[in-house]
């Protein structure tokens, strides 16, 4: 970002999210001088800094809801796009699919005339132009652990966690005489608020006695949700067992549960019960 004058020989700019100036002799100093802290310039550069950060993370949401979705993405969109740094780095080296479901790439560029560049699992650059992608979720690809070999090698980082997220396998077997899973019940919480303020921070939605998460799973949209006690109880709650429930609010049963509901579900069970109090000399 180019300097902008503040007045008394200073000037300022907005470096890594922060407002720092220099003097006359061109030098970045360590901090700001008191004579600009109140400055209106400095005030409107902090004003961005905060407005730049909910777009990184409005971006980084966005293409996160597209991955869990496994919604189609326009290409030209992607294109759009491109050109906005936090679209870059929510999207850059996310695994993409177009026309063929079996070629997977890593998403390197895209160029205004619509195209596409990616890394394949060949190690190749190669240029697509399918009207839409999908940015699959990993319980989606096949040969997840080669393709996770492969990210290794080529050093692929993602901004948005694809490739190396936590995924559970519906187990062929299952009983057939509830509708939940408990795998991950009886998590203890020193109260429910430490339970559901846990549950906000993981990013998952508190409803009533619920933390959830819905997901669009093969056209259908499902809602995982895990019992973590009612409003306002201040004793030690533990967290409850993982059900599913349609748009129509009936439960789904488990083996109607699709691969990516399945997942999805299991990795918020998981993540709540990570942070039960374990006693000391008990299991971790």
């Amino acid at each position: 970002m180019a300097w902008l004058a503040a007045g008394e020989g200073y000037e300022i700019a907005l470096v890594d999210g922060r407002v720092v100036a220099r003097g006359a002799t061109g030098r970045q100093l360590k901090a700001l001088p008191k004579a600009l802290r109140d400055h209106p310039e400095v005030d409107r550069l902090r004003q961005l800094a905060e407005w730049l950060d909910r777009h990184a993370a409005a971006c980084v949401a966005q293409v996160d809801g597209w991955m869990v979705s496994s919604l189609p993405v326009p290409t030209a969109l992607l294109a759009r796009v491109w050109r906005d740094e936090a679209w870059q780095e929510a999207l850059r080296d996310m695994a993409v699919v177009g026309d063929d479901p079996d070629e997977v790439g890593f998403l390197r560029d895209a160029t205004d005339a619509g195209e596409l560049k990616v890394v394949n699992l060949d190690g190749e650059t190669v240029r697509l132009s399918p009207r839409t992608v999908t940015l699959p979720h990993p319980v989606l690809l096949p040969d997840l652990d080669d393709v996770r070999d492969f990210a290794a090698e080529l050093g692929i980082t993602q901004r948005v966690e694809q490739i190396h997220r936590a995924t559970w396998e519906r187990p062929a077997v299952l009983p057939g005489n509830t509708n939940e899973v408990r795998d991950y019940a009886g998590g203890a919480f020193p109260n429910r608020f430490s339970l559901a303020a846990r549950a906000t921070g993981l990013g998952y939605r508190v409803s009533g006695g619920y933390a959830t998460t819905t997901v669009r799973d093969g056209g259908r949209t499902t809602e995982a949700s895990v019992w973590i006690g009612e409003p306002y109880y201040d004793d030690e709650q533990t967290t409850g067992g993982l059900s599913w429930h349609g748009e129509d609010g009936r439960a789904v049963r488990l083996t109607q549960v699709g691969p990516v509901a399945w997942s999805e579900g299991m990795r918020m069970a998981a993540a709540l019960y990570a942070g039960r109090t374990i006693e000391e000399g008990g299991n971790a």
